[in-house]
């Protein structure tokens, strides 16, 4: 079984003033309170969830861009945060292609169907091992054998929905937002040390625009955010998209395996 979502952020976690205003916004936090207590898991936020993931589900190829931060916390109680941004491609049932640039990483990493290959061009290295035929398959040993979590992994999974819902104790429908000027339906869930929010957009093609997770059972409950920037439905691909030509002085090295 895949990580949750409430442990798959620890551990990356692990390793790295009008009066008006504040009258609008001490009401919206009662009107939430008010909807937390009516049910523990708002059956409408479910549902606009499970729409989403269901509907990425059926995508046979996508590809987005993202822009990511996350914060680590110094012994100090200070707060740093990093920036990263990336563009995931996928073909159904069996090709990925993730790219990271930022602060913390500069990556490539290519699922052909048959081998994982990582390539770090700072470091001028990469590493090709043999991997599971599936989408999926090729997920799950990632982290169980390379100890490697794929970019939006959790989402990418048919089941994505009960990924992300396990061990959920409480969930809400916020509200209406906009984000990246896109109109979206905001949910916010708990669980027993982690908040998540979802950014939804309305319409038919409830794509996930934001995504901010937050672990409280970590010093000063530290968040990661991440902002899909564009999503393609239609993206093309060219013969270089999932396959990894080697440049020049460039060295392979061996993946450490569990």
């Amino acid at each position: 079984m895949p990580f949750t979502i409430h442990d798959r952020l620890a551990s990356m976690l692990a390793r790295y003033c009008l009066v008006a205003t504040v009258a609008i916004a001490a009401a919206a936090v009662v009107s939430l309170g008010a909807q937390a207590q009516t049910a523990a898991i708002d059956p409408e936020a479910q549902r606009l969830l499970k729409a989403s993931t269901d509907f990425l589900a059926r995508q046979d190829k996508f590809s987005f861009e993202s822009r990511v931060s996350l914060e680590v916390v110094l012994y100090s109680g200070q707060k740093i945060e990093f920036n990263n941004t990336g563009r995931q491609v996928v073909q159904r049932p069996n090709k990925m292609r993730s790219e990271r640039t930022g602060d913390l990483v500069e990556q490539l990493m290519i699922y052909d169907g048959q081998s994982i290959t990582l390539f770090n061009p700072g470091d001028k290295t990469y590493a090709t091992v043999g991997a599971p035929g599936t989408l999926e398959g090729m997920l799950d040993f990632a982290r169980e054998t390379l100890d490697i979590v794929a970019p939006a992994g959790d989402v990418l999974y048919q089941d994505a929905y009960s990924i992300l819902m396990d061990g959920v104790i409480s969930g809400m429908v916020v509200g209406k937002s906009v984000i990246e000027g896109v109109r979206c339906n905001q949910v916010a869930f708990r669980g027993p040390t982690t908040d998540f929010q979802v950014w939804i957009q309305d319409g038919a093609q409830p794509l996930i625009r934001k995504v901010v997770i937050t672990t409280r059972d970590l010093f000063n409950a530290p968040q990661f955010s991440a902002t899909v920037t564009k999503w393609d439905l239609a993206p093309r691909f060219d013969d270089q998209t999932f396959r990894f030509t080697a440049p020049a002085g460039v060295k392979k090295v061996d993946f450490l395996q569990r």
